[in-house]
C-alpha cells in the first residue's frame, strides 16, 4: 500500500510510486497490508515516522528492536535497526514491520573496547559538516569527518560558520583546508535499492561559495561555503545542495551553529539554540535526539547532536577520505611497509621536510591510518565470530571478510604489511 505519491516524496521517498523489481518490492508484497513511511526521529523509548511533511506519528519497534542490541546469536546488530532517515513499513499505524534496504548509512565506530557501529543517519545524499570560524575551527577534526563521510560516497559539504565575526578570516580558513584531497563519490545505492534523487539536479563537487564573508576557492575535493548562521540571505548559499528530494545531515561539535541553521533554513525559531562559552568556544547540547525535518526547499534536513568523539568503523579507505595525495606519495616509498617514521628513503618524511606536506596533516594521517587498521581488525575478528555463532563451515572470514555494506576491511598501506628490500 502506497499513500499519496507527492505526501511520501516530499519527504524524500526515492520513487514515482512503488519501487521497482528488487528488495524493496520483495519487502512490501511480504506485508501487503502495510505502508512505507519515514523514521523521522529516534528516542530511547521508540520511534516517529511519517507518511507526509504534516503527519507524524509514534510507532512500536519490533520485538527484537526492544531486546539489547548485540553480534551474538538470537540479537539483533546495531546497525540492522532502524535510525533518523530510514524506511520502514509500518501495519494498522503502530508497528514497524520490516525496514527496507539502506542506500546510504552515516556511521562511527562506537566507543567501548568491543567493537560496534552507530549509524547516525541513513538515506543521506549530502552530509554539511558544520564548524564555527571561532575556537570550534579545527581542519584536523573536519578531515576525521570526511574520512567517514567519504566511506558511503555521499557528498560533503563544509559549512563555516560565524563568518560574520569580528576578525575572522574567512580565507585563512580556506587555506586550511585547501590541502584535502578528496575524488569524487562512487555511487552508494544499496542493491535494487530506487536510485537517489535526479543526477542532473546532484550539486557539483566544486563550487565557488556565496554569502557573508565567503568569497574565495573551494578546497581540491569538496566546497566550503562561509556564512553566517542567523541570516537567511546568507545560509541562501545552501540552497543548491538541497533540492527537492534530496536528505541532508547536518553534523559537527556542539556549539557550530547546526540548530541555527536549520531554523533559518526552516525561516522559523524551531530548533532551541544556545550561546558557546567565550573562553573556549565549546557549545551545550541543545539537540538531544536526531530528527528529520521538511524543508520549505523540498529537501529534508537532519539535524543530529553534537559529536565529541568519531571513531572510525573500519571500512574507511584512506585514499578516498582525503588523504590520496599521501597515500600516493606513501607507494613511492623504499620499503612497502614504511611507517613514515625515521625509515630512509621515506617519500613522506621527504615532502614534509621540503614543506610540501604540513606536518600537522601528515600526523592526523598516521593517527587515523593507526585507527582504521585497528577498527578493521575488529570488525573481520566480530564476522568471524558471527559466522561462528551461525555455525558455518568452510574457510573462516579473516582478513579478507565483508563487512557491512559489502565492503572488505582493509588495512592501510604503511602498516606493516610489506617486506623490506
Amino acid at each position: 500500500m502506497i499513500p499519496a505519491a507527492n505526501a511520501l516524496r516530499a519527504i524524500g521517498w526515492p520513487c514515482v510510486g512503488a519501487p521497482g523489481p528488487g528488495p524493496w518490492a520483495d519487502a512490501m508484497a511480504a506485508h501487503p497490508q502495510a505502508r512505507p513511511a519515514r523514521v523521522v526521529e529516534q528516542h530511547r523509548s521508540g520511534y516517529v515516522v511519517a507518511d507526509a511533511t504534516d503527519h507524524a506519528f509514534t510507532v512500536e519497534s519490533p520485538p527484537e528492536w526492544q531486546r539489547p542490541p548485540g553480534y551474538k546469536r538470537g540479537k539483533v546488530a546495531p546497525e540492522d535497526r532502524a535510525v533518523v532517515g530510514d524506511w520502514v513499513l509500518v501495519e494498522d499505524g503502530r508497528r514497524i514491520v520490516a525496514l527496507l534496504p539502506r542506500r546510504s548509512a552515516i556511521k562511527r565506530g562506537a566507543a567501548g573496547e568491543h567493537y560496534r557501529q552507530q549509524l547516525i543517519a541513513a538515506n543521506i545524499d549530502t552530509v554539511l559538516i558544520v564548524c564555527g570560524l571561532d575556537g570550534d575551527f579545527n581542519p584536523r577534526r573536519i578531515e576525521r569527518y570526511l574520512l567517514l563521510v567519504q566511506a558511503e560516497g555521499v557528498t560533503p559539504v563544509v559549512v563555516l560558520t560565524k563568518a560574520d565575526r569580528p576578525g575572522v578570516d574567512v580565507a585563512a580558513a580556506r587555506a586550511g583546508l585547501a590541502a584535502i584531497d578528496l575524488p569524487p563519490p562512487a555511487a552508494a545505492d544499496a542493491d535494487g535499492a530506487p536510485d537517489t534523487p535526479d543526477p542532473a539536479q546532484d550539486p557539483p563537487r566544486q563550487v565557488e561559495a556565496t554569502g557573508s564573508a565567503s568569497s574565495g576557492a573551494s578546497s581540491a575535493g569538496v566546497a566550503v561555503v562561509a556564512v553566517n548562521a542567523r541570516d537567511p540571505a546568507s545560509v541562501a548559499a545552501l540552497d543548491r545542495f538541497l533540492p527537492p528530494g534530496a536528505t541532508a545531515v547536518l553534523v559537527g561539535s556542539s556549539g557550530a551553529g547546526k540548530s541555527t541553521l536549520t531554523n533559518s533554513l526552516l525561516g522559523i525559531e524551531r530548533m532551541k539554540t544556545a550561546e558557546v562559552r567565550e573562553h573556549d568556544a565549546r557549545g551545550r547540547h541543545t539537540t538531544t535526539f536526531r530528527a528529520l525535518i521538511a524543508l520549505p526547499s523540498g529537501a529534508c534536513l537532519i539535524d543530529t547532536p553534537g559529536m565529541r568523539e568519531l571513531k572510525p568503523t573500519g571500512e574507511e579507505t584512506l585514499a578516498d577520505g582525503g588523504f590520496g595525495d599521501i597515500e600516493a606519495l606513501a607507494a613511492q616509498c623504499r620499503f612497502r611497509d614504511c611507517a613514515h617514521l625515521k625509515e630512509p628513503g621515506c617519500a613522506v618524511r621527504a615532502a614534509v621536510e621540503s614543506g610540501a606536506l604540513d606536518a600537522g596533516r601528515l600526523a592526523n594521517y598516521l593517527k587515523l591510518r593507526d585507527e582504521v587498521a585497528g577498527a578493521a581488525d575488529r570488525l573481520a575478528s566480530r564476522v568471524a565470530q558471527q559466522a561462528d555463532a551461525k555455525g558455518s563451515s568452510g574457510k573462516r572470514p579473516g582478513a579478507g571478510a565483508r563487512g557491512p555494506g559489502g565492503r572488505p576491511p582493509t588495512r592501510p598501506p604503511g602498516g606493516g604489511s610489506g617486506r623490506r628490500g
